[in-house]
């Protein structure tokens, strides 16, 4: 097994429970662990999960969907990744800089998802 990652993914999005944080676009950072087959070893990118490709998946996602929840953001990531590339679990953990009206550096909510599920 082999774990590919990607760490503050910057993506924008219109997320959040009240309407002013889903009137504008705003930056939320995603880290994503993806656990993938070792046929990645062979040093092919035709056998291996292309992370760029991940981040076009997290980008359609966000960009094209509005959620009120960060478990709900993350929760339809990870299920998007599962359903469209061959890994074996994704863990999605989302962070929403700056959150409003909290003296916080982020709020942030992980979801996990497997193949299997």
């Amino acid at each position: 097994m082999i774990l590919v990652e990607l760490e503050g993914l910057e993506i924008l999005g219109r997320h959040g429970v009240e309407e002013e944080e889903r009137r504008e676009s705003r930056p939320f950072l995603y880290d994503i662990r993806l656990e993938v087959s070792d046929a990645a070893l062979s040093d092919r990118i035709e056998d291996a999960v292309d992370y760029r490709e991940v981040a076009a998946c997290v980008r359609e996602v966000s960009e094209t969907r509005t959620f009120h929840l960060l478990e709900a953001l993350a929760g339809a990531v990870a299920d998007s990744i599962v359903e469209r590339f061959p890994v074996e679990r994704a863990r999605v953990r989302v962070r929403k800089p700056l959150p409003p009206g909290l003296p916080a550096a982020h709020a942030a909510a992980s979801v996990e998802a497997s193949a299997s599920a």
